[in-house]
């Protein structure tokens, strides 16, 4: 799951992007309002967490501005600020969830977790054939065998499978799973479709993973995706 964490202050950002991480989280980080607002136009996050002391406009900005477009991601503040009229304004301005600095950081995962769960509820169980993906309890079985991925080859997996039977080229994995627009990563893509074949085809069938020559890569359980 993608987390777009907003703070302006580095040993924060580095410290929570690091527990995100260490949960399994594909964490980007945003050290201003601008860029906040930039990489949310950008791409589809799973979760928001959002400082409100921010330059170039402030974490309320961001949030109003995500609300406007009608955005259903949520939204958890991480802040200083504690009183009362800033925890009202930040609820009524559309945020989900609100936790003070400073904070444990088992208590943000354990509400980074819950509004996960609340907010994707039909979304969490991704399938096909005999292979699932759980994004909830990051884990991936296929035929009741439980597979071990690293958490970049689980993001790659969930976007297969979320496209599943269509093919997606080199340049759109680069940009949704690795989330940079150039194109210097499409190398590191074979290596890691590679990966995944090891660990999710390699022995089974059908198999799951193909190559369309020249233009990307497909998961579908269709032998006719092999040919084309």
């Amino acid at each position: 799951m993608g987390v777009l964490l907003v703070e302006d202050d580095k040993p924060v950002a580095e410290f929570v992007r690091r527990g995100l991480e260490a949960e399994e989280y594909i964490v980007d980080v945003a050290g201003d309002g601008e860029e906040a607002q930039r990489k949310l136009a950008e791409r589809d996050y799973d979760l928001l967490v959002l400082d409100l002391n921010l330059p170039r406009g402030d974490g309320f900005d961001v949030l109003r501005s995500l609300r406007a477009q009608k955005a259903r991601t949520p939204v958890l503040i991480l802040t200083v600020r504690s009183a009362v009229e800033d925890r009202v304004n930040g609820l009524n301005l559309g945020a989900d969830d609100y936790l003070s600095k400073p904070f444990a950081f088992v208590e943000l995962a354990a509400r980074v977790r819950a509004l996960l769960r609340r907010s994707s509820p039909a979304d969490v169980a991704l399938r096909v054939a005999d292979l699932q993906l759980d994004r909830m309890t990051r884990t991936v079985t296929r035929g009741g065998r439980e597979i071990s991925l690293t958490p970049r080859e689980f993001a790659l997996l969930e976007y297969l499978l979320r496209n599943q039977g269509r093919c997606v080229t080199r340049a759109m994995i680069v940009q949704n799973v690795w989330h940079y627009a150039s194109a210097t990563l499409t190398n590191v893509v074979d290596v890691y479709i590679n990966y995944l074949r090891t660990k999710v085809d390699r022995g089974c069938e059908p198999k799951l993973i193909y190559t369309i020559r020249g233009v990307g890569y497909t998961l579908s359980e269709s032998k006719e995706a092999e040919a084309a």
